[in-house]
C-alpha cells in the first residue's frame, strides 16, 4: 500500500513537472536585445549570400553550415572554433564576422537553428527569419523534447483575439507555418512550440 502510494505521488510529481513549459514570450523579452540583433545580423548576411546555421550536438559545440551557391548547396559540420570553419567561409565568400557572431549568440541563447523561410500571400513572396530554441533548463525527464520557435516577419502581421497569426486582415483564417499555429509576441515576432526544430 505504501509502495503504491509512493509510486502515485512520484508519478504525479513527474507529470506536474513535465507540464511546465518555457514562457517563450518572457524569454523573448528577457533576451530581446540579443535575439533581435541575431535576426538583423542574419537577415543582412543572408541577403548577401544565403546560408543557414544548425547546432547538431546537445552541448552546442558542433555546428553545421548550409552554404547555398547559385548551383549547389553545401553542408559542412565542424567543432565550434575549428580553423577549417573559417577557411570554408572565406573560400565561399561569406561574411565571417557576421557568421561567427551568430554562432556565438546561438550558443549563448541555446538556439539550434536559424534560417530564412519564404512564404507567399496573393502570389507575393515574403520571407521570415526562423529561429529554433532548445534551452536545456526547460527539458524534463520522461517528456518529448520540444523546440520553441520564434519567427520574425518583415512587416506587422494580423492576429485574432486569441493572439493567433492570421493569413491577412480580410481573410480571418489562421496561418500555419510548417503545420504549426503561431502566437503573437509583438506585431512582427511570433512563436510556437513544436516537436520539430525546422
Amino acid at each position: 500500500m505504501i509502495r503504491t502510494l509512493t509510486y502515485y505521488l512520484l508519478l504525479m510529481a513527474i507529470l506536474l513537472t513535465s507540464c511546465r513549459t518555457l514562457n517563450i514570450a518572457g524569454y523573448y523579452h528577457r533576451h530581446r536585445q540579443s535575439l533581435d540583433s541575431m535576426e538583423t545580423t542574419f537577415r543582412t548576411a543572408y541577403q548577401e549570400k544565403p546560408f543557414s546555421i544548425q547546432f547538431t550536438s546537445r552541448s552546442f559545440n558542433r555546428v553545421s553550415l548550409e552554404l547555398i551557391t547559385d548551383t549547389l548547396t553545401y553542408i559542412y559540420e565542424y567543432q565550434v572554433g575549428e580553423p577549417r570553419l573559417q577557411d570554408t567561409l572565406k573560400k565561399f565568400g561569406y561574411d565571417t564576422t557576421a557568421i561567427n557572431y551568430l554562432i556565438r549568440v546561438m550558443q549563448t541563447r541555446e538556439c539550434t537553428w536559424i534560417d530564412n523561410l519564404d512564404y507567399y500571400t496573393d502570389t507575393a513572396r515574403h520571407s521570415v527569419v526562423y529561429i529554433s530554441l532548445w534551452p536545456r533548463k526547460f527539458n524534463f525527464a520522461f517528456v518529448n523534447k520540444k523546440y520553441y520557435i520564434l519567427t520574425y516577419f518583415q512587416r506587422p502581421q494580423y492576429f485574432d483575439s486569441e493572439g493567433r497569426l492570421l493569413v491577412g486582415h480580410r481573410l480571418r483564417h489562421i496561418r500555419k507555418i510548417n503545420g504549426d499555429v503561431y502566437h503573437r509576441i509583438n506585431d512582427r515576432v511570433c512563436y510556437t512550440i513544436s516537436d520539430r526544430f525546422r
